[in-house]
């Protein structure tokens, strides 16, 4: 295959940004970065959106999944025995944190499902599961929970089909799942309120002195026409990650999905594992600099209407590529 080069042309501005609760105004800077395509070396083919689809549709049966209560153990029992199913070994993590409304203690499940566990080369693919308990962004009832179809549960959709395909076709490198618990329960005004199962597990791994060469964050994945922008702390993370995943995307036909643009900072909860570990992680997350998430975003419209089996074959079959035609050892 004859190779051929792009361009990725990013222009100066400066947008404001929230998620899990940190403000951060970024000057996007005017960079460029090249690379060549006919990195696909495997073509892998599997990945079922219908599928995906459906798992979506299994976790909001169980109903808000807030933490502490009985759906959300209910949902989490249900994700472990899923990867238990599905991949060489799992692990159910509990811990503790604090709800950031009241203080209340709230337990933390996060869930890990493992592949080739042996393998030294190791990448991680993980989303939150955990619903957000108020629509605080919707005009209507904004103190009632949401079910979160696309923040959370379509992440975790793709990853159970992922894990399904590996399950019949082992790739080289080690897989590891990882489904954060308790990120969407915080407030943008106290510091660190976001993402607690991430920041629990950066301190405590599900394995003593856990390494892996890099991470993917699986965020908000199913929306009808979304695009993933290259987000600033994964660009200063892993910018080789996020060349590497947005070149296979554009190979397999999802440049809509994947457009060569740079958007601000976003603290989620790869930012955590960044920190806590020192692993290169990556964000897939629907945001755009002109009107911020999408529309359904922490409001009640979060529900299966807001899931495109389009959008999850685009993010699913990429993620599936991105592990059979990993990135160069750097």
């Amino acid at each position: 295959m004859k190779a051929r080069a792009f361009l990725i042309l990013l222009t100066a501005t400066t947008i404001l940004l929230w998620r899990c609760g940190g403000n951060t105004e970024t000057q996007v800077p005017t960079d460029s970065a090249t690379t060549e395509s006919g990195i696909i070396n495997q073509k892998i083919s599997g990945f079922s959106a219908d599928n995906a689809y459906q798992n979506i549709e299994k976790q909001l049966a169980f109903g808000f999944r807030i933490p502490g209560t009985a759906a959300h153990k209910k949902c989490a029992d249900w994700l472990f025995k899923e990867l238990q199913n599905t991949c060489d070994t799992a692990y159910f993590q509990t811990g503790q944190g604090k709800a950031p409304k009241d203080g209340k203690k709230i337990p933390i499940y996060n869930i890990i499902g493992s592949v080739n566990p042996q393998a030294k080369n190791r990448m991680i693919i993980a989303s939150h599961w955990d619903s957000r308990p108020y629509a605080d962004q919707d005009d209507q009832k904004p103190t009632e929970p949401i079910l979160a179809a696309n923040d959370g549960a379509s992440g975790v959709g793709i990853i159970l089909e992922l894990a399904k395909n590996l399950k019949m076709q082992k790739p080289d490198w080690g897989i590891d799942f990882i489904l954060f618990d308790a990120e969407d329960l915080g407030i943008s005004e106290i510091e660190n309120s976001f993402c607690l199962g991430s920041q629990y597990w950066g301190k405590h791994p599900h394995i003593p002195n856990y390494k892996a060469n890099f991470g993917v964050l699986l965020d908000m994945v199913g929306g009808n026409n979304a695009q993933f922008m290259w987000e600033e702390n994964s660009n200063n993370y892993a910018n080789w990650v996020l060349v590497h995943t947005w070149q296979i995307a554009q190979e397999l036909g999802y440049e809509n999905y994947f457009p060569l643009k740079l958007i601000g900072a976003i603290t989620d909860d790869h930012k955590y594992v960044y920190e806590a570990t020192k692993i290169p992680m990556i964000d897939i997350i629907q945001y755009n600099p002109n009107s911020g998430f999408a529309p359904f975003w922490h409001t009640h419209d979060d529900n299966m209407d807001a899931v495109d089996k389009r959008t999850l074959n685009a993010v699913g079959n990429t993620m599936l590529h991105l592990i059979f035609n990993p990135p160069a050892i750097l």
